[in-house]
């Protein structure tokens, strides 16, 4: 069964750990009462992962659009094609939208976001109360839904490797297995 390219799964496992990474830091940094050296600097991280984020999905969606995944197994249900396409999309859209949602929401609380504490990015609203409350409630459940879709990619992923059995899964690990090895 053919892989994906080597430049297609670094991006998929820079993804996968600065995703859990930035959502785990979110819940770590949200938890902690009042202001406090420790939040500004979780909350400075977090945008900081954020904007990486964004900047790799970015990257990862161009070398999408230029390169043709390996196909699925001839053997693999119509409706589990369907529904592994719809996940991608949707997840995809997520990549863009969670960042997308944290900066806007960090931008009409009256914070720019200057990556790394050195290169601001633009200023595209001022600061908004109402808008405000609305971009953190957005923000919140796009995460949520963002986490929910990984732990169901995750799921499917482990039952084609555990149960089907069908290589699906392998096509993306960084090492190739022994099977696959010449």
């Amino acid at each position: 069964m053919r892989r994906y390219s080597i430049p297609a799964i670094v991006l998929h496992w820079l993804m996968a750990i600065a995703i859990i990474g930035t959502f785990t830091l979110g819940l770590v940094m949200t938890d902690i009462q009042g202001i406090s050296m420790a939040k500004l600097r979780y909350t400075s991280w977090h945008k900081w992962a954020g904007v990486t984020i964004l900047a790799l999905a970015a990257l990862r969606l161009l070398w999408r659009l230029f390169n043709k995944p390996p196909a699925y197994p001839a053997g693999l249900p119509r409706w589990q094609h369907g529904a592994a396409h719809g996940l991608h999309l949707v997840l995809y859209v997520l990549m863009f939208a969670v960042p997308l949602s944290g900066y806007f929401f960090s931008l009409a609380a009256g914070y720019p976001v200057v990556y790394f504490s050195k290169f601001p990015l633009p200023v595209l609203i001022g600061p908004d109360p109402v808008l405000r409350e609305t971009l953190r409630g957005l923000h919140y459940w796009l995460n949520m839904l963002l986490a929910s879709l990984v732990a169901l990619h995750v799921l499917a992923a482990l039952k084609h490797l555990l149960i089907d059995r069908d290589g699906i899964m392998q096509r993306m690990l960084p090492i190739p297995t022994p099977k696959e090895k010449p």
